[in-house]
């Protein structure tokens, strides 16, 4: 349904109206976030719908009959671990199965289906990579030009998809809080909407029903979810995906330890969480292999902070070998197409294991993309 109204994520007093295209709060530049007017929803209506994450259109920004800009994304398959399990309820959530071959697919559609409505020219974002190639096909299915800033060293695979799909792909000296920049000015200058991670507050709004389909596949809310966070939009989305489905009437107050994993290179949320700091500081020289954990900062942090000391959750940082050890283990013995982000999250897991009380389970850690994209890391010798 249309949204009730768009809420300032910092200040609720802080609200906007629903039906022109937003970018961040106008007062005080923090992300909004969309508010519905939520009436029971019966579980039986919705999994008699088609197995996309369309089918929780009640709790999507699209109107009634509208039809969204979509390549069937979401629905992604809850796979359990057997070999590496090792006694514990653990799956992985493998969102490399998207479209797009990874989980940017659900922001995207639900951003491109608003922008389409809504009338813009053009659609730009940076990009470590996969959020580009998600924006550049549903920029294609939508008939929108898409540009896309990413840095220079991006993976040149990463690049020819998004130029594949019609993108004009602009590369840039700096990480991707450098191409965020310039991708603001093109859009102050252009026209273009700007979907920046966090400038917008659609992409959240398609991440969240990673967390409504957890509770469909699982049938109750997972114990413990480790998540790989560079921005951080999956967590927070997921985060109030479980607030909007008590709401509705299908879980109780329960909610999961949040588990957010990081690279040592880059990992400004592991460290302001350790700090007990509400905001994370930009790491400077950030360096790490996991192109998409390689966000030295951004405007996501209080959300992400709040989620993980609200679920009396963790950060941990990880080394890019450990977690390209880890991405080997789940090829090789469970057969599951991992990315180093797939496997940090493994890694995570099994220093909280060692470590760390006992975490409640199931446990969920997430894949969120495809391994195909990129090129092979030989091992650590």
């Amino acid at each position: 349904m249309l949204p009730a109204y768009l809420e300032c994520s910092r200040e609720q007093r802080h609200r906007c109206a629903p039906d022109e295209l937003a970018t961040v709060c106008r007062r005080d530049g923090a992300p909004l976030l969309v508010r519905y007017r939520l009436d029971w929803l019966s579980p039986d209506a919705v999994t008699a719908r088609p197995w996309t994450m369309w089918r929780y259109r009640e709790v999507l920004p699209i109107a009634d009959g509208e039809e969204p800009v979509s390549l069937g994304e979401g629905a992604t398959p809850l796979v359990a671990l057997d070999r590496l399990a090792h006694d514990h309820d653990i799956y992985v959530k493998d969102e490399a199965q998207n479209p797009t071959g990874s989980f940017k697919s659900r922001g995207m559609s639900v951003a491109v289906t608003v922008a389409k409505r809504m009338g813009v020219p053009a659609l730009v974002a940076p990009s470590a990579g996969n959020a580009g190639g998600a924006l550049a096909a549903y920029g294609a299915r939508a008939g929108l030009a898409v540009r896309v800033y990413v840095p220079r060293d991006t993976p040149a695979m990463l690049v020819e998809e998004m130029e594949s799909y019609g993108a004009q792909v602009v590369l840039v000296d700096g990480l991707i809080d450098d191409a965020g920049r310039l991708a603001a000015q093109y859009a102050r200058e252009s026209g273009a909407f700007n979907v920046a991670t966090f400038r917008e507050p659609y992409r959240v709004e398609g991440k969240k029903t990673m967390g409504y389909e957890l509770v469909e596949q699982l049938g109750r809310v997972p114990g413990t979810i480790v998540y790989p966070t560079g921005g951080g939009t999956g967590l927070v989305a997921m985060w109030k995906a479980f607030d909007e489905l008590q709401q509705l009437g299908w879980i109780d107050a329960r909610r999961p330890v949040m588990v957010a994993v990081q690279a040592t290179g880059c990992a400004p949320i592991v460290r302001a969480f350790e700090r007990g700091e509400e905001v994370a500081a930009r790491v400077e020289d950030a360096a790490t292999t996991m192109w998409g954990l390689r966000v030295p900062g951004g405007i996501g942090d209080r959300l992400t902070l709040r989620a993980l000391r609200e679920s009396r959750g963790h950060a941990i940082a990880v080394s890019d070998d450990d977690a390209g050890a880890a991405m080997r283990d789940l090829h090789r013995y469970e057969g599951i197409d991992a990315t180093e982000e797939g496997g940090a999250t493994l890694t995570a897991l099994r220093q909280l294991l060692a470590t760390a009380p006992a975490l409640p389970e199931p446990i969920v850690l997430f894949n969120t993309a495809t391994s195909l994209k990129y090129a092979p890391r030989p091992p650590s010798s």
